[in-house]
């Protein structure tokens, strides 16, 4: 199949390496220049493991290409992905569709013959809906379908989750998409990847769904975390305690400093909004949203409580400042919180992370970033773990208490045990344990 993939950010260019290894023709179009220049020099303007060799071997076999101009590809395309941005609204919290939008029109001056228009964006129940008008009113003659494709890829194992996923979603209103819908997918029946056809609205709401229950099961277990440290108990045994039980599954029960990323956030907050507007409030993830942002906030507090309530004139070691590890993406990442609050209570911030500092400079003004973990440790007054890359999980912890002034190590992912810390003569702190 011929394939046009629109938007070149994660979901895009991930989504078309994938396309192109199932043996698709697939070009990327963006309208960044300088990104576009990038891809055909093979750098990757993300990271994500293993998608440079993805992308280099795909190119070589002559199935991926990048471009700017997408007339050519739009023309020629059995499918047309629509993979922009859907970022929060500034003021309302809304998803903005202005970039999807404005493919639409795109396509529809373009597409020649019949062309099925697929949203891969995250975008809210009845946009499919706005992209078919939008196609019918500027070529009332054009042959097309308008599917809906979400997508889940979790950034740090995303090639493996399009490759082997644990279903498909496709919302289809009309049974010629179907059929080249089903064909794009058909070399995942070897898996037996369950493709569940749905309604486009349908669809549409199932991605909301899926995001705002993640979200929702770590917003709980981090207020269990809270009660364990008020009770005596230990949440990561409360985790596995629950998390047996396969009616709940293990899954998204890590206590931490609360969720962030390019999905999360701004799809809970998107569907309060839809689900206000349409007169069926969703109250449990109005509440999440809430508990999340707060307790983003109040972790700087938990640095201070640490040093015995006094940050002026300390200088804290932040590790990890992605939100999550294998992604450089700081989206909604708590260091952005935790950060800003320690160095405005008047300590001095140094910092490491292994792939984010590019993005987190143009985030964090007033930190010094260090080029390794021991660097960023030198000199401090505490170490923070604020996202559990494995290089963390296993630090030299003699070596991490004689680089510090103080031997304080606030743990807000849980990576290592109270009682080893402890027996290494640190004042240690971590989530939802004694």
């Amino acid at each position: 199949m011929r394939i046009a993939m629109i938007g070149t950010g994660y979901v895009g260019l991930v989504s078309g390496a994938c396309f192109a290894d199932f043996g698709h023709t697939v070009v990327c179009v963006d309208k960044d220049a300088g990104k576009i220049e990038r891809l055909n020099r093979g750098e990757m303007p993300i990271y994500e493991p293993g998608l440079e060799d993805l992308v280099a071997a795909n190119v070589r076999d002559g199935r991926l290409s990048f471009a700017v101009d997408g007339a050519e590809a739009i023309r020629t395309a059995d499918a047309v992905f629509i993979a922009v941005g859907t970022p929060s609204r500034r003021g309302d919290g809304h998803a903005d569709l202005s970039f999807v939008y404005a493919v639409a029109e795109e396509v529809a001056d373009l597409m020649d013959g019949f062309t099925v228009v697929v949203t891969k964006s995250t975008v809210p129940v009845g946009t499919g809906d706005e992209i078919e008008r939008i196609i019918r009113e500027r070529r009332p003659d054009a042959d097309f379908a308008v599917v809906s494709n979400p997508e889940f890829l979790r950034e740090g194992a995303a090639i493996g989750d399009f490759k082997r996923p644990d279903r498909v979603v496709v919302g289809v209103e009309n049974d010629r998409a179907r059929g080249v819908m089903g064909e794009i997918y058909r070399p995942l029946n070897l898996n037996e990847t369950p493709i569940l056809f749905t309604g486009r609205r349908t669809s549409e709401l199932i991605k909301y769904a899926a995001n705002a229950f993640l979200a929702l099961k770590i917003t709980f277990i981090n207020e269990m975390a809270d009660l364990c440290e008020k009770v005596g108990a230990d949440v990561q045994q409360v985790a596995k305690g629950i998390g047996l039980d396969n009616r709940i599954g293990s899954k998204f029960l890590h206590a931490g400093p609360g969720y962030g990323g390019s999905c999360f956030p701004k799809d809970t907050l998107a569907l309060v909004r839809t689900a206000t507007d349409a007169g069926s409030p969703v109250r449990l993830v109005e509440t999440t949203v809430a508990v999340n942002d707060a307790r983003k906030k109040a972790m700087a507090g938990r640095v201070q409580t640490a040093l015995d309530g006094d940050l002026s004139g300390k200088t804290i070691a932040l590790l990890g400042l992605t939100f999550k590890p294998n992604t450089d993406d700081m989206r909604d990442a708590p260091s952005l919180d935790v950060a800003p609050a320690l160095i405005a209570a008047g300590a001095t911030v140094q910092a490491f992370d292994p792939e984010g500092m590019h993005e987190a400079s143009k985030m964090l003004d007033g930190v010094v970033f260090k080029d390794g973990p021991y660097e960023a440790v030198q000199g401090a007054d505490a170490v923070v773990i604020l996202t559990e890359w494995d290089q963390f999980r296993a630090l030299d912890l003699d070596r991490v208490k004689a680089l510090l002034r103080q031997p304080v190590m606030v743990d807000l992912r849980n990576v290592y045990k109270p009682d080893d810390l402890r027996a290494r003569g640190f004042r240690y702190s971590s989530i939802g344990r004694k």
